[in-house]
């Protein structure tokens, strides 16, 4: 379509001598508006038997050739049957949500919906991973423009970092992603097209110490420990019960039965990740005997922290609980660090005790490992009880004669 307008017409363009807005067309019913105010261009067209006049923008803002090709979209728009302004509001809207739906807002919707059914520590994890290692990256991105490769270039920065963390991110970004889909802020999560680029890691084996001699110092050495009582106790805690330091440091009053000697896991605390998993991973509640030096552990910190929620209460944190590098920092200034990890006395146990022949079903039943068969794993959990606890029992009282120096004779499970 030949115009009759020129930049030079544009420019000189004035509106008609009494003051009335002039009009310039460049045909095709695009026209350029003069007035005193400015000069503005405009599409007049019908549509639906109606005379209708739409805005294009503003010149020198919008320039000729650029009049031209926003009338060539809206001729195209009015052939298909489209009322341009209806189709350029819609194009408007688009824009808007694009810019607007950033992968931080939609994280923050997605973390809103999800976060009443988390425990505060995977809620802690959720929020410090976003905050740390993805939205510095991608939070001001619209969610829509994402693609699988820049999404690669956060977790290999990740990998190298973090290590077995990057997986849980990349689960993360694809919980985000598929909410943003599901809710029309994008059209796929690109972590789809990742599987196996982030290689899993060797399985961390925890240094632990299963010579009994040795044992027999670090025992010593907890005992003379100067640090903060609450940590102290928990090093005590920690070889007696075979549990997750973290179940260690979150455990609570409210889950400790003195009377009946026990102390009831719950199934969102056995290892803090459920809600990254589906449900038919999550661990079941546990229950763990304790012996009566554990027993007197508790009885002995009661007075301290026996009206706080945690029974290890840590006032150097703000939620109460005790940091995660508190015992193993602690094990390390013991002059210990290179053998021995608060993790390891899981090890030691299991090792210690298999040699002692004590059954392998009722030591891990004892570490809280989940078998394949849920039904059987309940009802071992049931029948192993009070073998854990006479193991459990035995195996303190064979601490105690290490911590004593003692001659070390081992324990022997009693034969049936």
């Amino acid at each position: 379509m030949a115009g009759k307008l020129t930049d030079t017409a544009i420019k000189n363009a004035k509106p008609k001598s009494d003051g009335r807005p002039e009009k310039k067309s460049d045909g095709g019913g695009l026209f350029l508006l003069v007035n005193k105010s400015g000069k503005y261009w405009r599409y007049s067209y019908r549509y639906d038997k109606k005379q209708q006049t739409l805005a294009l923008g503003v010149y020198p803002d919008i320039g000729l050739a650029d009049a031209r090709r926003l009338h060539q979209q809206a001729r195209s728009w009015l052939a298909e049957g489209i009322d341009p302004k209806v189709a350029r509001d819609r194009e408007k809207l688009d824009s808007i949500r694009h810019h607007k739906n950033t992968f931080q807002s939609v994280s923050e919707e997605w973390r809103a919906y999800e976060s009443p059914n988390w425990s505060q520590s995977h809620s802690n994890s959720v929020e410090r991973i976003l905050r740390k290692d993805i939205l510095p990256w991608l939070g001001r991105r619209p969610i829509d423009e994402l693609e699988p490769p820049e999404v690669l270039q956060i977790l290999r920065r990740m990998e190298k970092r973090v290590g077995d963390t990057t997986r849980k991110a990349r689960q993360m970004m694809s919980q985000i992603f598929r909410y943003g889909v599901q809710n029309g802020y994008c059209q796929r999560d690109p972590t789809a097209d990742l599987k196996g680029a982030i290689k899993k890691r060797p399985s961390k084996h925890y240094a632990a110490i299963t010579d009994p001699a040795k044992l027999g110092e670090l025992l010593r050495s907890i005992e003379r420990y100067r640090g903060e009582y609450t940590t102290t106790q928990a090093l005590k805690f920690a070889p007696l019960v075979m549990t997750r330091p973290q179940n260690i440091r979150f455990v609570e009053w409210s889950e400790i039965n003195m009377e009946e000697g026990l102390w009831e896991v719950p199934a969102a605390k056995i290892k803090l990740k459920q809600t990254l998993k589906n449900a038919d991973q999550i661990e079941d509640a546990q229950t763990v005997p304790l012996s009566r030096q554990a027993l007197e552990i508790l009885e002995d910190i009661c007075p301290l922290t026996g009206h706080f929620k945690y029974v290890f209460y840590s006032s150097r944190s703000q939620s109460g609980a005790m940091s995660e590098n508190t015992m193993n920092n602690a094990i390390k200034s013991l002059g210990f660090g290179d053998m021995m990890t608060s993790h390891g006395f899981r090890s030691t146990a299991s090792t210690l005790l298999n040699e002692m022949g004590y059954r392998s079903d009722v030591i891990e039943a004892a570490l809280f490992h989940k078998e394949a068969n849920q039904v059987r794993a309940a009802y071992n959990r049931a029948k192993y009880l009070q073998e854990r606890r006479e193991m459990l029992q035995a195996w303190a009282d064979y601490l105690d004669s290490l911590r004593e120096g003692a001659q070390i004779i081992p324990i022997h499970q009693k034969q049936a």
